[in-house]
């Protein structure tokens, strides 16, 4: 098993599966009265988050609680990173508390790898920059697998704001390792020309949304980023929900058994209909339940797991 977690691209096929299959006894166990293992029992795990998280943060801390390790939550407001402490003082920090793992969120693209320089412990990406975000990825698959049972052959739309998009990365580079057909679909301004060579040769691009739906076995909608964005890279919300929104009447031209997916929080309106994010065929509220699954696997194999 591999020491760090920094990117999709650490994971082999094999390692990938490995994480999958182990998410899914950790799924099993949650259903028992008593969900807390003893596996971890006596580790550290620092959840290091520069950048606001609701999602990530809290399903990281459940995991890691089930799995009876000590948690320390650490935010960059109102600790000596707000006083100018740089990641490697606050890494050296870490270091001299004795922390096993660290998960880390941060707006700089490439802070987990400099991070894994400075630790001796198990360093896990939890979104960086623009950049990756491969936990995410994880439970992404985990959720394609058990909806409709395999990866290998899947047809994936990955829809929107591929450009600021970390969830689009590592879901690009996860399931073409595991044998997906993955498509990006948006606008030119949002899917660069070398975006989808950068990241993997076998993903297409597509600038038409209503011509992909059609062959999709899974149709992954991506939060427009309006918050990264200095720049106008299209005309109105209004304008971009009418070319590449997933509303009912899109909806009705994915095949029948095809999934949606959102990695949230959601724009309600702008990139997916709420009667489309609240239907059977939708795996939103999943994905996060499975989230947790997802990260203890991760966690348990990191630290020591057999």
């Amino acid at each position: 098993m591999i020491k760090h977690l920094r990117s999709a691209a650490d994971l082999d096929a094999a390692t990938a599966t490995l994480i999958l299959d182990t998410a899914a006894e950790m799924a099993a166990l949650s259903g028992r009265e008593v969900k807390k293992l003893p596996a971890l029992r006596g580790r550290t795990v620092v959840n290091l988050f520069y950048e606001d998280s609701t999602r990530t943060r809290i399903s990281f801390e459940a995991a890691a609680k089930r799995l009876s390790a000590d948690v320390i939550n650490f935010s960059a407001k109102g600790s000596s990173v707000s006083k100018g402490e740089s990641l490697k003082d606050t890494a050296l920090t870490l270091q001299a508390m004795g922390a096993d793992a660290v998960v880390i969120r941060h707006s700089a693209s490439g802070a987990p790898h400099r991070l894994a320089n400075w630790v001796d412990g198990s360093v896990v990406n939890a979104g960086d920059g623009t950049h990756e975000h491969p936990t995410q990825a994880l439970l992404d698959a985990y959720t394609m697998r058990s909806r409709l049972g395999r990866l290998d052959g899947l047809r994936v739309a990955i829809v929107g704001d591929v450009l600021h998009s970390r969830v689009a990365r590592s879901n690009v580079l996860l399931l073409t390792t595991l044998g997906a057909q993955v498509t990006v679909v948006g606008p030119p301004t949002l899917i660069p020309l070398d975006v989808a060579a950068a990241l993997s040769e076998k993903t297409q691009v597509s600038f038409d949304l209503d011509a992909v739906l059609p062959d999709s076995d899974v149709v992954m909608m991506l939060r427009v980023q309006t918050e990264r964005m200095q720049d106008s890279y299209f005309p109105s919300a209004r304008e971009y929900s009418r070319r590449y929104g997933l509303d009912v009447a899109r909806l009705a031209k994915m095949p029948e058994h095809a999934i949606v997916m959102h990695p949230g929080p959601m724009n309600r309106g702008m990139e997916i209909a709420p009667e489309v994010a609240d239907s059977p065929r939708s795996t939103i509220v999943e994905q996060v339940a499975n989230g947790v699954s997802v990260r203890m696997a991760v966690l348990y194999l990191l630290l020591g797991g057999k």
